[in-house]
């Protein structure tokens, strides 16, 4: 038996050494590739007036390296020396994945710059509200006339969603020529009602003083606890809470935990916020819970259903068959209402989330509240 068996060892262990070889071979010639093209890249880059369309090895070895770039200020770098413009796709995902960071903002300014307008457009009016409120945010951040260009329309497009008209303001009053034109929408009486929240914050922090003055008469931020004014989020962000108390808040008081877990407790109605330290700026969780209607998640929309006998339910819609469909109301009980009687279904354009939670808080509370938020992160980032 032992004889019968040592063949077939030896045949596998010279098979698996060649696999092994081959494997190294080629992770030697990857190496030694893309060794070349950095010394390719760094040898054209000092050519003053060099064409890289003039010479098909170089453009190769360039776009080679722009790969092992991706997602860093250097693949900007090489895009814009280069003028690649067939990496308009490219620049878009970045923007979309990135809107509020460095390398996100600079390739939506590379496509502006590229003439990508068409591109830029088209992400804005498709149908991925995320892409198109991320699009809107980089740009808000390029800004510029180009820029303003294409979201100012955004802010009083009635058809469209409060996410993306909310995401428009707050991008064109990153400047004061967008305040300007706010102002002159609130002046004019044009400001959609549902953005006073997302406008009396820009311009109630506006370095402009004659703006910032006439805001203040005609806007009005939400009223806390004792009936005291809360500050525009521009300058919460800037003030740091107790996070414990936060977390007592949470469960208490902001009674946050009847519609949302965090690591299993608290009640299952609007997203889980174990990780949102992770996902959402500090500016982004105040927004979130002073207008929760301009930051509705993906799959937490609220749904209005008329049924046949009189009753209207409200709740966020977990699955809809031809057979029925199923809703869960903001007390975290699940309805499941036969197809055959629902008389009316209409996705509504507000959360479920009300929106006077703050009025049981005072400000203080509200930035302890925010503090445990940030605390809630992925396991990693809390290394």
């Amino acid at each position: 038996m032992p004889l019968s068996i040592r063949p077939v060892n030896t045949l596998f262990f010279v098979f698996a050494s060649l696999i092994a070889i081959n494997v190294s071979r080629s992770a030697e010639v990857d190496e030694a590739q893309q060794a070349q093209d950095t010394t390719i890249v760094e040898t054209v880059l000092r050519l003053e007036g060099f064409d890289l369309n003039s010479s098909p090895k170089a453009k190769a070895a360039v776009l080679r390296h722009l790969q092992t770039q991706r997602g860093t200020p250097r693949y900007l770098e090489l895009v814009e020396r280069f003028e690649l413009r067939e990496t308009a796709d490219e620049l878009l995902k970045l923007a979309i994945e990135k809107p509020a960071d460095t390398v996100g903002v600079g390739a939506a300014r590379l496509l502006l710059k590229f003439k990508q307008t068409k591109a830029l457009k088209k992400a804005i009016d498709g149908k991925d509200q995320t892409a198109a409120v991320a699009i809107v945010t980089a740009l808000g951040h390029v800004g510029g006339k180009e820029a303003q260009t294409l979201i100012l329309p955004l802010v009083t497009a009635a058809e469209r969603g409060l996410p993306i008209r909310s995401a428009a303001a707050i991008a064109v009053g990153r400047n004061l020529n967008g305040q300007r034109e706010l102002l002159a929408l609130v002046v004019a009486k044009k400001l959609p009602e549902d953005l006073n929240f997302s406008v009396a914050n820009i311009l109630h922090a506006s370095l402009d003083e004659k703006i910032r003055a006439q805001a203040i008469k005609l806007l009005k931020l939400p009223q806390t606890a004792g009936s005291k004014p809360l500050p525009p989020v521009s300058a919460l962000v800037k003030l740091r809470g107790n996070a414990a108390r936060g977390k007592a808040l949470f469960a208490g008081k902001a009674t946050c935990a009847k519609c949302h877990t965090v690591r299993g407790a608290g009640k299952e109605v609007g997203p889980d916020l174990s990780e949102i330290g992770s996902k959402l700026s500090r500016e982004a969780l105040y927004v979130s819970i002073l207008d929760p209607s301009a930051a509705i998640s993906h799959n937490y929309e609220t749904y209005l259903l008329a049924t046949a006998d009189g009753n209207v339910l409200s709740g966020i819609l977990l699955s809809q068959t031809k057979e029925s469909v199923t809703i869960k109301t903001a007390e975290a009980i699940v309805r499941r209402i036969p197809a055959d009687q629902i008389e009316a279904m209409k996705k509504q354009k507000v959360s479920l989330m009300p929106v006077g939670l703050v009025k049981a808080l005072t400000p203080d509370d509200l930035v302890d509240v925010v503090e445990y938020l940030r605390t809630l992160k992925k396991p990693a980032a809390q290394k």
